[in-house]
This record gives structure tokens, sequence and C-alpha cells, in this order.
């Protein structure tokens, strides 16, 4: 199945970047000119020299496709291609309009996995990519061959409050509500230094219009009935310190709906533990993905 660009962005050429794994200790980068062309795209790069099994990793909402760049020298290239993609309004697709939506996103992967020849893969999703990987496989169930959910947001949604409501829809032009939301979903605990990294990351690598509109893809999306029963492999990640996205919440959502589900707690994270943890969640990842 073949999954075409969204028509608003046809006929734009855009430079997208994504990173595949690690090599001799050092990240490896993939350039791909897609020119979006009536209803195809082309590529001029191809990954066959990494490992067999095919994974993309979605990232979170604070993120882009270097989120998961502090464990990239744990992962093993022998045995696993990593494709980090970003999302319209993130990183190098910062210029990318959209609808911003969680179908956009699933389709735009599927579009990507299409380019790279990969029929079937693996999926790593954090946060609002969590939902995200969902997403993508109940469009292509047949293409998924595992999902792993790190600190996810489910394909429920969240619902806020109306103090919770403000603060995060502010973030769009606040730099301290981000920080605020960073220090909380952490458990309060990490270095003032790196929350403030984080937030002026997030400020700098997304436009403001992506940031805004996916707080309402990731938060109001519903599309839980669709997954129920559905009979992929789920490994869910969460820290141990993530005072939303924690035990009682996946124990109702993706162990509820996934017949093949497993919940997992990381010691010493809590939102974030690809920065907080990262050997430790590495580990855990190709430990999973091995059994396929």
């Amino acid at each position: 199945m073949t999954h075409g660009p969204n028509s608003t962005i046809i006929d734009s050429i855009l430079k997208a970047s994504w990173y595949c794994g690690s090599y001799n200790g050092h990240c490896y980068e993939i350039i791909w000119h897609i020119q979006f062309i009536r209803s195809r795209y082309v590529q001029h790069v191809s990954p066959s020299r990494y490992g067999p099994h095919s994974v993309i990793v979605l990232h979170g909402w604070f993120g882009d496709c270097h989120a998961f760049a502090p464990m990239e020298d744990a992962l093993s290239r022998e045995e696993f291609t990593y494709i980090f993609m970003n999302y319209r309004g993130y990183g190098s697709m910062s210029s990318a309009t959209g609808t911003y939506s969680m179908d956009e996103i699933a389709i735009d992967t599927l579009s990507l996995a299409d380019e790279l020849g990969f029929d079937t893969f693996s999926l790593i999703g954090h946060s609002m990519g969590g939902m995200a990987i969902e997403r993508v496989a109940t469009l292509a169930p047949e293409r998924v061959r595992m999902l792993v959910p790190v600190a996810p947001v489910p394909c429920c949604g969240v619902a806020f409050d109306p103090v919770g409501q403000a603060l995060f829809t502010g973030a769009a032009d606040s730099i301290e509500n981000r920080r605020i939301i960073i220090h909380r979903s952490t458990g309060q605990r990490l270095s003032r230094a790196w929350i403030d990294w984080k937030a002026e990351y997030s400020m700098a690598h997304s436009s403001r219009a992506a940031f805004a509109a996916y707080l309402n893809a990731w938060s109001n999306t519903d599309f839980s009935a669709e997954v129920q029963g559905l009979s992929h492999r789920v490994k869910v990640l969460i820290g141990e310190h993530d005072p939303t996205f924690n035990t009682d919440l996946m124990r109702s959502t993706y162990l509820a709906w996934y017949p093949r589900a497993e919940l997992e707690i990381l010691e010493n994270a809590g939102h974030y533990p690809m920065n907080e943890v990262p050997l430790a969640l590495a580990t855990s990842i190709e430990n999973f993905l091995r059994q396929a």
C-alpha cells in the first residue's frame, strides 16, 4: 500500500533529515532529498547497509528527530535499521505545513516507509509519538511488526482541568510554561540547567503553529475503539517518576486493549527516559525487538 503526501505540500521541494543508528561511536547522518511531484516522491539514498529489522522512531511534543540521540550509541546497527523521523513543523521539517494531526503523522510515516522500501517495520514512539505509532498500526496493521510506546499518550487522548489546559495551551508562546511542564513531568527532580535546555531546544526546533496544533492532536484525538484486540506485540516503557503517564493509566489503556501488551517501569526516570536512563532504555527496547 502506498500512501502519498498530503496535497498541501505536493509540488513543493523539501530537504528532510532522518538519523540512522550509530557507526563506530558516531551518529551517521543520512540526508534524504524528497521532491513531491503530483502523487509520488523520489528518494536518492538507500540505508540497505544497516541491520535487517527496520525500526521507525517517532518523537514527542517537546522533541524532534534528535530526541533519542543520548541512546544512539547503545543501539545495534548490525541487527536493526533505525530511522528517526521529524514531523511536519519540527526540526528540518519546520517549514512543512499540514493539518498537524495523528492521521497525518501516520500517513507520512507510511509514506517514508514506502520510500525506504520497508515492507514491514517496528515502531518506537515517545509521548505523543506513542499515540502516533498506534495510529500507524490501525492504518496498516499488516506492515507493523512490534510497537514500543515510551512514556506514551494513549490513543484515547488526555483530559485537562482548566488550569492544566491553560498551562499546556500557553506553552506555545511561553518558555516558562514549557519549563514547568518538563519539571513536573520528570517528578520535579532534575537539574534546572537540563530543564532550561529542554525547553529552549523545543522552542528553537518546532514551529509555533505546529506545536500549538499538535497539543489538540494528542489530547483530543480518540481512536481507542480501533486498537482494541490488535494482535501486535507491545512493550510499554514508562518512568517511575512520571506523574501522569503512569502504571494505572497504562493498565487501563494499553494493557487492557492489546492482548499481547507488557509493561516495564524504568527506575530513576520520569517522562524522558531517553535522556534520564538512555542505556537502560536502549537495552529494554532491543531485548524486546529481538523477540520478533
